[in-house]
């Protein structure tokens, strides 16, 4: 579906993703909060910038679809549709949590709604991606699988072993690659010798480039893909441009970055100013400002309420109880 249309009604699928912007990066600001308090366990990596990537890639997908996340995957799980009740009780380790506190910030996952997870090794969910997308084609279902991944993982080997499996066997996938320049703590261009698109041509891979920080050129791209892989193209490349604006972990000092590097495009400004060139009124954007702040806040209220993951219950969904001889 087009995110641009006339006047606010023809804008909806607008508003709606400009919505989803705002939920992602005020959840995003809120952990950077709860986690420098303490009330965050372990690690958590921002995805502060990247929102646009998110949310234009889910406007092509169906609630079936299935994604493959990272280790900064927390758009990724929203924009897809987790509850912020259980995204918010999840990483704050309580047993209301869609993982029941189990997964955490780099695990968190629901199958409820094809979020196959996110994931601590770097490129390890495009296996995931790449093996659900054989199930979808065994199964003739017409759904796709999507495997996100950011630049620094196109020096893993697995790239090209999906890559080549994918291609082969033409699998339902698409592959979506957020190229904000760095690999960890390193910029990507001291890490990798080969371009995509080259890359792309010769496994057979249709590509797309666009810039990843504007949620409307990402969705007119994402459906562009969705649509050609969904007709039995075979597997789909998108790189989307944009900026890591924090660290790679938060707490990261960032002694590696430039202090001359040019001032990152804001993807809730760009998309703000497609909804005022189609006539938005700045109120329209104010309320829903209001509305996703207060959401956001009753589900932190909600999480802080609820009781604490269990550890005697750690080897649920692990183990069956007949395994280890115990009741779980």
């Amino acid at each position: 579906m087009p995110l641009t249309g006339t006047g606010e009604d023809g804008n909806a699928a607008l508003l709606r993703s400009y919505e989803q912007l705002l939920v992602i990066r005020r959840c995003e600001e809120r952990l950077q909060r709860l986690f420098a308090e303490g009330e965050v366990p372990g690690f958590i990596h921002l995805g502060v910038g990247q929102e646009a990537i998110s949310v234009g890639v889910m406007s092509a997908l169906g609630p079936a679809d299935t994604l493959a996340s990272t280790h900064r995957g927390h758009g990724h799980a929203l924009a897809k549709g987790m509850p912020l009740d259980g995204f918010f009780a999840e990483l704050l380790a309580r047993d209301t949590g869609v993982c029941r506190g189990r997964g955490g910030s780099m695990h968190v996952a629901d199958m409820s709604i094809g979020m196959l997870g996110a994931n601590g090794i770097v490129g390890a969910g495009l296996s995931i991606a790449t093996g659900s997308a054989l199930a979808h084609k065994l199964r003739k279902n017409g759904q796709i699988a999507v495997s996100f991944f950011g630049d620094g993982a196109l020096a893993e080997g697995l790239l090209h072993e999906c890559g080549n499996m994918a291609a082969l066997m033409k699998l339902p996938l698409l592959l979506v690659c957020e190229a904000n320049g760095w690999s960890e703590f390193s910029p990507v261009s001291s890490q990798i010798a080969f371009d995509l698109a080259k890359w792309s041509e010769a496994y057979g891979i249709a590509y797309r480039k666009i810039d990843g920080n504007d949620v409307v050129a990402v969705a007119e791209a994402a459906a562009e893909l969705t649509g050609l892989i969904r007709s039995g193209g075979g597997p789909a490349l998108l790189t989307c441009t944009t900026d890591r604006w924090r660290g790679h972990f938060e707490g990261d000092a960032q002694k590696y970055r430039s202090s001359d590097e040019p001032a990152p495009r804001d993807p809730i400004v760009v998309a703000g100013e497609h909804l005022a060139a189609a006539g938005v009124a700045t109120q329209r954007l104010t309320q829903i400002a209001a509305r996703v702040e207060s959401e956001i806040e009753e589900a932190i209220v909600a999480a802080r309420a609820a009781p604490p993951a269990r550890f005697d219950a750690a080897l649920a969904d692990v183990y069956t109880a007949a395994s280890i001889g115990v009741a779980i």
